[in-house]
């Protein structure tokens, strides 16, 4: 647990008696006005190596919950398949930048060559016509060697016949492949990384009920979600690479530009896999990252502290919503308060907030604290007995 997020909570309780020095109680006192001085003082105890990661969850988070609250409010209607449409966008501009000279660096650009592959890596002093002669040198047979004959031997000599002897335009750059072997063995790579990845995910809590319910063990394997998430990788990276090579067929040439179309259509294959989460943060880092080529160009100012700031507007916008309405804050994060505060984030007395008109005991109707009725404005439902 990151060092902002232990001080966060203690702090933002000393924080709530804000209210006393405001004189009244105002909507976002409880929650937002609590958090921001709590949250900023949290984020600056945190390592600099981590604030940034920090800042993009923890804004991530806020946009979401602010899209969830227009919407609950009837101030936006929600796009059918909206995560979809933002993914490919999203992908669209990564990709671009990807094959663009200087265009990405770090995590980002090693992430994307380990997935799309590095046959797809920007050369941009690339000869095709010197490239082919050279990969035709590279792979010519050498001296053929007696094997014994079975049938391992003829399915990979009929593998590497089909392989290497179909269509392979003179830009294309997998040399080992033609075009159509080449998105195969894309779409089975990433399917099957996909499907691991799933799988080692569900293993924690299939093997804690193993002993008392042994037929778990077969979902580990036979998991939708498993199958879901192979075919969004597998088809993302056989859609990119099978429209790039369309591309270099149709206009003879390898183009940056190609990228924007085929990552355009390889982010339809979240369908198989629609996540909120992962469109959000993948928009929330092309932002960063357009933000930081801007800098680069000098186009647009540096803002010193900036991470510092939207890390804290964007915790204080979470609290806000987990006090006055949980219903529009990501579960999963709701958890993490509950477990973060040992479940004290759940025993505040939400029905005196029902007032301000954003249903926060929406949730919590059976809960009722009992409050000491030396302190309380009105007799409370449940007096605490005083000894």
């Amino acid at each position: 647990m990151s060092a902002a997020a232990r001080w966060r909570s203690p702090s933002a309780s000393t924080a709530r008696c804000t209210w006393k020095i405001l004189g009244k109680f105002y909507i976002w006192s409880p929650g937002f006005g609590a958090a921001l001085p709590a949250s900023y003082m949290a984020i600056l105890i945190e390592r600099k190596s981590r604030r940034g990661l920090l800042t993009i969850y923890m804004a991530n988070q806020a946009t979401e919950t602010l899209f969830r609250m227009a919407v609950a409010r009837g101030t936006i209607t929600p796009l059918r398949h909206g995560e979809v449409l933002l993914f490919c966008i999203t992908a669209a501009l990564f990709m671009f930048f990807f094959r663009c000279k200087d265009g990405l660096k770090g995590f980002t650009y090693s992430a994307l060559k380990f997935i799309v592959g590095k046959e797809e890596i920007p050369t941009h002093s690339f000869s095709p016509e010197a490239a082919f002669s050279k990969a035709d040198r590279k792979i010519k047979p050498c001296e053929k060697v007696s094997q014994p004959i079975n049938i391992l031997t003829l399915t990979k000599k009929l593998m590497d016949k089909v392989c290497k002897h179909g269509p392979r335009h003179r830009c294309c750059k997998h040399y080992g492949d033609n075009c159509i072997s080449y998105c195969i063995k894309g779409f089975i790579r990433m399917f099957s990384i996909g499907y691991l990845i799933q799988c080692c995910l569900r293993i924690p809590s299939t093997f804690r009920h193993l002993f008392t319910q042994p037929s778990r063990l077969l979902s580990l394997f036979y998991n939708k979600e498993n199958f879901q998430l192979g075919a969004f990788l597998g088809s993302f990276v056989s859609i990119y690479k099978g429209t790039s090579c369309f591309l270099r067929w149709m206009r003879n040439l390898d183009d940056e530009l190609h990228a924007l179309v085929a990552g355009c259509l390889a982010g339809i294959s979240m369908m198989f896999y629609k996540s909120t989460t992962i469109s959000m943060y993948l928009a929330s880092k092309l932002v960063e990252t357009i933000y930081f080529k801007g800098i680069e160009a000098g186009k647009v100012p540096y803002f010193p502290h900036a991470d510092s700031i939207i890390y804290a507007i964007s915790t204080s916008i979470c609290f806000q919503a987990a006090v006055m309405e949980v219903q529009n804050l990501r579960p999963s994060y709701w958890k993490f308060l509950l477990r973060l505060t040992k479940g004290r984030f759940a025993l505040m007395n939400r029905k005196a907030l029902d007032v301000f008109g954003t249903e926060a005991s929406k949730y919590f109707k059976d809960f009722t604290p009992k409050l000491d009725p030396r302190y309380t404005v009105v007799p409370p439902e449940l007096p605490l007995e005083l000894s």
